[in-house]
């Protein structure tokens, strides 16, 4: 609870500091460090908006500009480092899961250039599906265009969020906490899938080796 208090205290003297780049720059923080939730940073951003702090449209535009920058970063990390290496640095963050760089990596590989703009609107996976992008060396004008518009739908919702419930924008993260469950149950089982499939055909023999057997 003092944990929670002290990010939301830290997260206010940002956008009261900086205006509405404060909120872009806590979002971009985001993408880093994943124990500062967007589903705090934005809603007080819409917030802050309501009750005259900043301009909304500035902290629709700052907040989207601060999601790429920070993907842009790890995506650069992925291309830089590679795969073996960013999973060997991941083992040593805190906070940060291997299991959960590899989920995404599957993820990536099965869905592609589409997982980039739907990996923006999923929790966990909204940071690292930058990363297994940078690695596979994903074009960058697609990987930027694709995270934008993941990025503006994701934040504009949550904003807006803030912006219409006011004081009570709390009331936000309730929704999302029922919201991700459900969709990492979703992922999970998709990947899960996907794991299988790929087991099942590396198992089973081809038409070859079955004619061969005859």
């Amino acid at each position: 609870m003092n944990e929670a208090m002290n990010m939301e205290g830290w997260i206010n003297s940002l956008m009261d500091t900086l205006g509405a780049p404060g909120a872009g720059l806590a979002v971009a923080l985001e993408n880093l460090f994943p124990p500062i939730p967007s589903e705090v940073i934005l809603p007080l951003a819409g917030f802050a908006a309501a009750s005259g702090r900043m301009n909304l449209l500035a902290a629709l535009l700052w907040t989207t500009a601060g999601s790429v920058l920070g993907a842009l970063a790890l995506y650069g990390a992925g291309a830089l480092f590679g795969r073996e290496r960013v999973l060997a640095i991941a083992t040593r963050l805190p906070l940060v899961k291997v299991a959960d760089v590899e989920r995404t990596e599957a993820w990536f590989a099965r869905h592609g250039t589409k997982a980039v703009l739907l990996g923006r609107m999923v929790p966990i996976f909204r940071s690292l599906i930058s990363v297994p992008a940078g690695v596979e060396r994903m074009r960058l004008p697609v990987f930027l265009a694709l995270t934008t518009l993941g990025s503006a739908l994701w934040n504009t919702v949550f904003v807006l969020a803030g912006y219409v419930l006011g004081e009570n924008w709390e009331q936000v993260t309730d929704y999302v906490s029922v919201y991700s469950e459900a969709v990492l149950l979703a992922a999970l089982a998709a990947v899960a899938c996907f794991v299988a499939v790929r087991v099942v055909r590396a198992v089973r023999p081809g038409p070859g080796a079955r004619r061969a057997r005859r």
